[in-house]
């Protein structure tokens, strides 16, 4: 017993120095790395949180003392998490986009997804997401307008300082947008000071705004706030939060769906207060 004691603090103790030699990392590369399944690691990276070493962020871990909220991972390590929710969420933005919409659809990696299922629109979409551009090219039924700027390799995204003024040019019906964090005091944020730009910008000249967040981001809080959360008119999501956002959501007239069993869930918001 002593023996597997002693072998398990130096497997953590490895686990420990990978995290510290990365400075952040996914749970799926930490998987492959060590050889164990991701129910294994989680229980490991549990150990290692309550220890005060490492701390969860957004998609992965990194070490305890690097400020998470002022770090972005880049966009392949937020993409392998929580592939099949961020999925179905975009499959529940897309049924909310009519034909002859003016939509944006920002970079973030629940997002991108969008293009996947509605491909038999007609419909105009506004994207600084160099993915959401190359994923429409073979649809010559969805009008892409890309917005200028320089390429920011994390989000895989254009960013520019003079965003706003190039926005006011058009009338946006639906904005679908993504986040680092969701709270209620703290709004939608999230760790890029170049995305908070176009995010805040397209947040301004949009009628309807969709918040597209998976359970992980609910009660979290990133950098910079680009909208408060009673600006938000939907918010859609794989889970329903607790009761705290759900009176909000109500106090505030903001609709929350939920992917699983979406049209029997519609009234679970009804239920609190």
């Amino acid at each position: 017993t002593d023996r597997s004691r002693g072998l398990g603090d130096v497997y953590k103790r490895q686990i420990e120095l990978y995290i510290r030699e990365k400075k952040s990392v996914s749970l799926d590369t930490l998987c492959e790395v060590f050889n164990v399944s991701k129910n294994t690691i989680r229980r490991d990276i549990a150990t290692l949180e309550q220890s005060g070493k490492i701390k969860k962020v957004y998609g992965g871990v990194t070490i305890a003392d690097f400020p998470a909220s002022k770090m972005l991972l880049p966009f392949s390590t937020r993409h392998q998490s929580l592939m099949q929710e961020k999925r179905l969420i975009s499959q529940l933005a897309a049924s909310h986009v009519c034909d002859h919409d003016t939509i944006f659809i920002d970079s973030g990696t629940t997002c991108h997804n969008i293009i996947d299922f509605i491909t038999d629109k007609e419909c105009t979409i506004l994207t600084n997401s160099l993915q959401v551009s190359l994923k429409a090219i073979p649809y010559e039924n969805l009008n892409v307008i890309s917005l200028p700027g320089f390429l920011k390799r994390e989000t895989l995204s254009f960013v520019d300082g003079n965003i706003a003024e190039y926005l006011k040019a058009y009338n946006i019906t639906k904005a679908f947008m993504s986040c680092t964090g969701i709270s209620i005091q703290n709004g939608l944020s999230n760790a890029s000071p170049e995305e908070y730009l176009v995010k805040k910008s397209v947040i301004e000249n949009s009628t309807i705004r969709f918040a597209l967040a998976d359970h992980s981001k609910f009660g979290n809080f990133s950098l910079m706030t680009f909208c408060p959360f009673e600006d938000i008119d939907h918010v859609l999501t794989d889970q329903l939060p607790g009761k705290e956002f759900c009176n909000f959501a109500k106090l505030h007239s903001i609709k929350i769906e939920t992917v699983s069993y979406t049209h029997l869930r519609a009234h679970e918001t009804d239920q609190y207060l």
